[in-house]
């Protein structure tokens, strides 16, 4: 509301209606783009970016609550009207059985349950509040579903650094595996950046054996929240304990003796001298990487998991750290507030939504109407280009290069990503191209250059590429992932959204600068066609890992493999993706892709069959791209149907299921991409599918 009042449109015409039996006119089409760019345009930032939530996860927050408490900040961080918000979010989304999910649209589990029951119980809430018995209800669940002994090893690492939990009740997180030569094996340099930052500081924590005050309040939760006394509960056998409804990835046997082997012998010896001078020396190579990450990511870190727990951390080894007093200075960084209450932001998604929206935007072609609009997201996509590589060695940090990357997020994030930057270099290479009094002055060649070095250094021996890192580990290494709650969360792996992110940008870039590394370029090119083409499921589709989930892989690899130079006629991997589509279009000419399809590998459709508006335009998009429209365009009428349709009276369009998802079990709710792939599919339609049958 604040953004539309500074950004005043002019009104708008009213919404069309197309009914089933009526064709659609160009009229139409281009009376929608601009009522659902008139509102796009208002809810823009000064910046350039368009401020959106990226949340959905429901343990993200409670951790900074936690935390907050064992260093005794929590009133003077969250301000009385922040902790009212952060409890009506969580009533807001308690199902109906008491408990809570791990995200907002999942099953109660152990997991969200207890981090919920305890965030309220922390932020002053008693054991029988809350409109309808809240807490009390909460509390039911979890003590009917067997306790808090049931929940997953994230949950109990947080329980014990509260304090109501002990450390024997973990599995071991030595801070020792620092101290593994580069070549081994097992090494967490060769781990996923997000497993190594989450487990960087953890290992800290648990070498320290630190534990929160022990106040009245904890003392009572360790009464409340178990289904035995405290002092009965045997903690070796908690170590491996899972409820049922959490356990999403079993630990393997190895790795449940390999828990065993440390907890039984290795930490023993550990805690004696001589060998206690081992730990400590661990202890601070552990914070060396933390403090590293800080800085380098000015404090933001990689991601909100891991910034709480390096917040906690550099709070432990000196609670009046100038480390922790940055930490405290970025959490706003991470907070939002909606309707449903405040939670806690991924760590934002702005450069992924600006590059996106820019496209969509030049995809309508009513660039001179829009252009204030353009220029600033162009600033914005300027700004945030990284322009150094990490500090000091960093090699030794087991960090890449990230001079001339693009973030998910801005510049201060810091952590390199290859289809950020390559849809931030395809944006900066069409606006390139646009004249500089409408969208600003374009961005320098040499920073296109670096881009381009960032991407092609990602580059996997496979032809596809990684998101963050290069990989560095072999695919057996993730049977010790030790999460119960989430799979492939240990080491790094390709996907078919980065490759086919890299393969758009980099054809782009050699149509428009042929001259710089061109055939280093082309091999990069041939070898990431053969990668998607090779990942195709047998149905025709591709399985996405950051968006819901075989609609949004396809779309990704579709683009693809059109920008390289195929189309429905010369390529039968894109006529199978276009039956596959086909096959899964719903009776309203939509789309709606579950969140289950990730979990189970299996396409599901969304309960009752609903149409989604976001998942319905990438399956449009991957049409008109293919080239359906040349064979059969009524199941492309049929989507833009819908959309014009569903379009609200102030031109935006309604926030529907979750469209976007990590490590195959886990939603995020990018809110910005109901106005933009409209809008992109939309203006794509008016350009390439009513236009060319004008012709």
């Amino acid at each position: 509301m604040v953004l539309r009042k500074e950004n005043p449109c002019d009104p708008i015409p009213a919404p069309i209606q197309v009914k089933e039996t009526e064709e659609i006119k160009r009229e139409a089409i281009v009376t929608t783009l601009r009522r659902a760019l008139s509102f796009f345009s208002t809810i823009q930032a000064h910046d350039g970016h368009w401020p959106a939530e990226s949340a959905g996860p429901l343990f993200f927050l409670p951790p900074l609550v936690l935390a907050l408490y064992v260093t005794g900040g929590i009133n003077a961080v969250l301000s009385p009207q922040h902790q009212k918000e952060i409890i009506r979010y969580i009533y807001n989304h308690q199902n109906d059985d008491g408990g809570w999910g791990t995200h907002i649209e999942g099953h109660s589990t152990m997991f969200g349950s207890v981090l919920s029951y305890i965030t309220l119980r922390l932020l002053g809430k008693g054991p029988e509040d809350g409109e309808d018995k809240v807490v009390a209800r909460g509390r039911k669940w979890i003590l009917d579903h067997g306790g808090a002994t049931g929940t997953p090893s994230w949950g109990k690492f947080w329980l014990t650094v509260l304090g109501v939990y002990e450390w024997d009740g973990c599995n071991p997180i030595p801070p020792e595996f620092w101290f593994l030569p580069n070549f081994s094996l097992i090494h967490p340099g060769k781990m996923l950046c997000y497993a190594r930052l989450v487990y960087m500081p953890m290992s800290y924590l648990y070498g320290k054996r630190f534990v929160g005050p022990i106040t009245r309040l904890v003392l009572s939760l360790r009464q409340e929240i178990y289904a035995q006394p405290y002092d009965e509960i045997n903690w070796n056998k908690a170590r491996n304990t899972c409820a049922k409804e959490d356990l999403y990835y079993p630990h393997p046997f190895i790795q449940d003796m390999l828990w065993g082997f440390l907890y039984r012998f290795t930490e023993p010896v550990l805690k004696r001298w001589p060998f206690s001078k081992l730990r400590e020396k661990a202890l601070r190579i552990a914070m060396e990487h933390v403090h590293y990450e800080d800085k380098n990511s000015r404090y933001i870190c990689i991601g909100c998991v891991e910034k709480v727990l390096c917040l906690i951390a550099c709070w432990v080894e000196d609670p009046n750290s100038e480390a922790y007093k940055c930490h405290v200075a970025r959490i706003p960084d991470y907070l939002w507030v909606a309707e449903d209450g405040m939670k806690m932001q991924s760590f934002g998604s702005q450069m992924w939504d600006v590059a996106f929206a820019i496209q969509a935007i030049l995809s309508a072609n009513l660039a001179k109407e829009y252009g204030p609009t353009l220029r600033k997201a162009h600033n914005f996509v300027k700004a945030s280009q990284v322009r150094d590589n990490p500090t000091g060695d960093l090699h030794k940090m087991y960090r890449h290069i990230s001079k001339g990357s693009w973030t998910f997020s801005m510049r201060d994030h810091g952590w390199q990503v290859s289809d950020c930057t390559a849809e931030g270099l395809k944006a900066a290479l069409l606006l390139s191209q646009m004249p500089p009094e409408q969208v600003g002055e374009k961005i320098e060649t040499e920073c296109l250059y670096d881009a381009v070095n960032v991407i092609l250094s990602l580059q996997s021996a496979s032809g596809g590429f990684p998101a963050w890192e290069p990989k560095r580990a072999q695919r057996w290494l993730e049977k010790f992932n030790p999460t119960e709650i989430f799979e492939d969360t240990l080491i790094e792996r390709d996907y078919v959204e980065c490759t086919a992110s890299a393969m758009q940008s980099l054809t782009l870039f050699k149509r428009l600068h042929p001259n710089y590394r061109r055939n280093e370029i082309e091999s990069c090119i041939s070898r990431g066609i053969q990668y998607i083409e090779s990942t195709q499921e047998s149905d025709g589709s591709w399985y996405g890992r950051w968006g819901i989930c075989y609609t949004y892989g396809t779309w990704f690899a579709v683009e693809g493999l059109v920008a390289c130079g195929k189309n429905y006629y010369n390529s039968s991997t894109l006529r199978k993706a276009c039956e596959f589509l086909l096959s899964k279009q719903l009776h309203d000419g939509g789309w709606g892709e579950s969140y289950l399809s990730s979990t189970n590998m299996v396409y599901t459709n969304l309960e009752d069959n609903r149409s989604n508006l976001v998942q319905t335009s990438w399956a449009l998009l991957s049409f008109i791209a293919a080239g359906q429209a040349e064979i059969d365009p009524l199941p492309i009428h049929r989507g833009m149907r819908l959309l014009i349709n569903s379009q609200m009276e102030d031109g935006d369009f309604p926030q529907q299921s979750i469209t976007g998802i990590f490590m195959k079990s886990c939603t995020l709710n990018y809110s910005c991409h109901r106005n933009i792939f409209p809008i992109w599919a939309l203006g794509e339609y008016n350009a390439r599918v009513l236009e060319a049958s004008a012709k």
